[in-house]
């Protein structure tokens, strides 16, 4: 998927129908003079429906309509026949989107599951019939009950990504490079910071036909949970990958201090993302000798399975592959 075509925030509106008017009709036909009421209800509006697509990615096709309309019911008619009700609207999202309201900012609901159904907005109900209203002291109304107004409402929609792997690292860690080997995506790549904008996804393929899931975030920098670089844009993706891959280049100034810092603005976005699986792997391991590899080993950041990798040389990859698997399973 191209970086242009992955939506991952988009703000919507939204309305549902208007209920159907009730009818005041009064029943007439040759040789009955005075038909009682028979004026039919009024159909419900029509409802704006949330649906889950696994196989959707982004909320790209929000990109270019934004605003969702829902039909009036039908009004009803005599012989107490119903309108009918109104249209719903069904928008499909992909797994993992969130709804807020977009003055609050109040979390609404999420969608986690393929074919998962959420009304956003209910229509309106339709009116009451005259027929409704007969009585002993009122034998012909001659009023039925209008139909109730729709609702509308503006949202905010946020995607986070699912994957099984999240790739965290600084900008310029060889995380698309990575991601371009082990899978069929096809990311930007170029030797600057924050050359990836937005998350790239792909499949990694295992032994036995098996595979996962590789999100490549957007580089992490400090201050990242304030808001700094991509800030909060791509941190909220990391919240949903079951582990965490931290990869740090072999020429680092300091493969132990860049980790903290790492670990340090993921735990001031979210602690619980602490409580994830975490593996570190050492990129452009290529460059590296038997020597200067055990030199690197006595000063590695304690708690975290690390091992060396290169993308280019194929150094790893498949030890890398096994490590995740055994983490997911």
């Amino acid at each position: 998927m191209t970086e242009g075509n992955f939506v991952d925030y988009i703000k919507i509106y939204a309305s549902s129908g208007k209920g159907g008017r009730g009818s005041a009709h009064l029943h007439r036909e040759k040789f009955v003079a005075k038909g009682g009421p028979d004026g039919g209800d009024g159909g419900r509006g029509g409802h704006v429906i949330i649906r889950g697509d696994k196989n959707m990615w982004t909320l790209f096709h929000l990109k270019f309509k934004r605003h969702f309309k829902a039909e009036h019911g039908g009004d009803g008619g005599s012989s107490r026949s119903t309108g009918s009700d109104g249209k719903d609207v069904i928008i499909p999202v992909p797994l993992g989107t969130i709804f807020k309201d977009a003055d609050t900012d109040e979390v609404l609901f999420e969608v986690t599951e393929d074919g998962q159904d959420v009304i956003l907005l209910e229509g309106g109900k339709g009116g009451k019939g005259n027929w409704h209203f007969k009585s002993p002291t009122n034998q012909t109304p001659r009023y039925a009950q209008p139909g109730i107004e729709g609702q509308e409402a503006w949202y905010r929609i946020e995607l986070k990504v699912l994957a099984d792997v999240g790739l965290v690292g600084f900008p310029n860690a060889g995380k698309s490079t990575l991601l371009s080997v082990l899978t069929a995506a096809k990311p930007k790549i170029a030797d600057y910071a924050f050359t990836t904008l937005k998350p790239n996804l792909g499949i990694v393929e295992y032994r036995n036909h098996q595979s996962f899931v590789m999100a490549d975030i957007p580089g992490i920098i400090e201050g990242a949970s304030e808001g700094k670089g991509l800030g909060h844009y791509f941190l909220r993706h990391i919240e949903r990958n079951s582990a965490l891959l931290f990869l740090i280049p072999a020429d680092s100034d300091d493969i132990k201090k860049e980790y903290e810092i790492l670990l340090n603005e993921l735990r001031k976005h979210n602690p619980e993302l602490l409580d994830k699986q975490r593996l570190l792997a050492i990129s452009k391991a290529d460059m590296l000798d038997d020597e200067l590899k055990e030199e690197i080993k006595q000063d590695l950041p304690e708690g975290v399975d690390a091992l060396f990798i290169s993308s280019v040389a194929q150094l790893g990859l498949m030890e890398l592959k096994d490590k995740l698997w055994k983490m997911l399973n």
